[in-house]
């Protein structure tokens, strides 16, 4: 019998479609007898359906350069103050 943590671990899996046919069986089981879960689930599906709609799928290029150039920047004054403290 699949318990409320093991629903929890494969969760994702299951919305995705990617589960085996047992597994699948054996989740639509826990969820016709276990309310919570069946909350989470939707919850998570819904979470997942609203990430979806608002993603372009594609980063901006110049948002992850200056991202780059910043944690270079933080990389060295953490180098240079702990050279510093030496």
């Amino acid at each position: 019998m699949l318990m409320c943590r093991d629903l929890a671990e494969i969760a994702s899996d299951y919305i995705d479609g990617e589960l085996s046919g047992r597994q699948n069986l054996s989740v639509k089981m826990h969820l016709m007898m276990c309310k919570d879960c069946r909350t989470f689930i939707g919850n998570l599906r819904a979470s997942s359906n609203l990430l979806s709609a608002h993603s372009s799928g594609k980063a901006d290029e110049e948002f992850l350069r200056r991202i780059d150039e910043r944690v270079a920047e933080a990389l060295n004054d953490r180098q240079n103050k702990g050279s510093d403290s030496e």
